[in-house]
């Protein structure tokens, strides 16, 4: 009976020292009528929105950087490649027999989206007297055209069923040459040995991927021409591109691709073909850590230099709760509680700046850029759910963890000193 008269004694002792907290703390927020202190609490909550929205925004202009760039080289070269071992590392592929049972293996791994046949061959365009080297990439039916039609300028996709020879150029290769969709153009290919060969070729579309390595190199035709410039035997190709549902595991789907081809063929990853393009994405990776722990080493100054300001204005009330028998840790938690008040005040202008810019941009796309240094015309903007959330979450606790070393100011204050100095 007296241990259980002490527990409740303790659990009451405990609960009013809590309620007592929160209600000093409350009246510290929405009645003071102190200036100076307002003022630097109102620095700190701005300080706090700042990096928060900051952070959020960066976080989602690199991944929409990221994910724009992903989707430009995927969407034209696939996630693997899958070409003969050899010694070839020009552009013209080395031939080999398309294998419905390398394709069915391919096939039944649960990564794998799609698979279609390719091939490609450098050529020289010749229109307007004006002369370009690029590289034909040649695709059947098969081909997957969703990001190809995202990126067109003007005109179409091939059509196979025309019997006219059709082509895709590049928004870049059609300024340099002075070229429209519905133009005709000549292609001329060389070979050692042999007299340069010439096709002529309708453009039928146009593309802007915006990505240097591919706009600059590739024009897009039809795989059966490829065969008849370099007298395969039918149903060769050059090799396969892959595409498989999840990015992050292509270099584990690579490998087990690997596992089931034959000795004659390898596989390439999109990330071993445009290695520049990946490593700057990783670049950007390392940056976007820089800010985030910048944004956040400036919240947390800002709440330090705000509590500190706050306790030692009020030195006085500090001596009277003392010398009333309050115990320090009641005291810290006056402050720390106003902290996270503020801290949350903070957080949820800055969750408004952050998502609110965000969002305009995703709508206006205002804010541009140069294509030829970034890839892309305008700032891309992606939004996730778990990254805004984890910002916050952590923001918090870093800010209130950090705080508790200078709240630890109050264990300081003698009672007698504190209200003397009243």
């Amino acid at each position: 009976m007296f241990n259980r008269k002490n527990a409740y004694l303790r659990r009451y002792k405990n609960h009013s020292a809590l309620s007592f907290a929160r209600f000093i703390s409350s009246r510290i927020t929405f009645k003071s009528k102190r200036t100076f202190s307002k003022l630097i609490v109102r620095i700190a909550i701005i300080g706090i929105m700042l990096g928060l929205g900051v952070m959020i925004l960066s976080i989602a202009v690199i991944k929409g950087f990221k994910g724009e760039i992903k989707d430009k080289v995927r969407g034209f070269a696939g996630d693997i490649q899958i070409i003969k071992l050899d010694n070839n590392n020009s552009y013209e592929n080395s031939s080999f027999a398309d294998s419905a049972a390398v394709v069915k293996n391919i096939r039944s791994l649960k990564q794998v989206v799609s698979i279609t046949p390719y091939a490609t061959k450098p050529g020289i365009i010749k229109a307007n007297n004006e002369i370009e080297g690029v590289v034909l990439k040649g695709v059947d039916k098969t081909y997957k055209w969703d990001y190809i039609k995202k990126a067109l300028v003007s005109g179409s996709v091939i059509n196979f069923k025309d019997s006219t020879l059709q082509v895709l150029i590049s928004q870049y290769t059609a300024n340099r040459l002075k070229l429209k969709a519905g133009d005709d153009l000549l292609m001329y290919f060389i070979k050692e040995g042999q007299p340069a060969r010439k096709r002529k070729f309708k453009i039928k579309g146009i593309f802007n991927l915006g990505v240097d390595e591919v706009d600059k190199t590739f024009v897009i035709s039809d795989l059966a021409l490829i065969r008849r410039l370099n007298n395969w035997k039918k149903g060769e190709i050059g090799g396969y591109e892959v595409r498989v549902n999840d990015f992050d595991r292509v270099g584990s789907t690579a490998d087990a691709i690997d596992d089931i081809l034959p000795i004659i063929l390898k596989s390439n990853t999109i990330v071993e073909n445009y290695p520049t393009i990946f490593e700057w994405l990783k670049l950007l990776d390392v940056n976007t850590v820089v800010m985030l722990v910048l944004m956040t080493a400036v919240a947390v100054i800002n709440m330090i230099s705000a509590l500190l300001i706050m306790i030692l204005e009020r030195t006085a009330m500090i001596g009277i709760f003392k010398a009333m028998g309050a115990g320090n840790w009641v005291i810290q938690k006056i402050f720390l509680y106003n902290a996270a008040y503020l801290i949350g005040v903070g957080l949820l202008l800055g969750n408004l700046l952050g998502l609110g810019i965000g969002y305009f941009q995703q709508r206006t796309h205002f804010f541009k850029l140069d294509q030829a240094s970034y890839y892309m015309t305008f700032v891309p903007i992606k939004f996730e759910a778990g990254d805004v959330i984890l910002l916050n979450l952590s923001t918090l606790v870093v800010c209130l963890l950090v705080l508790i070393i200078p709240s630890m100011l109050v264990t300081r204050i003698s009672p007698v000193k504190a209200i003397r100095f009243k």
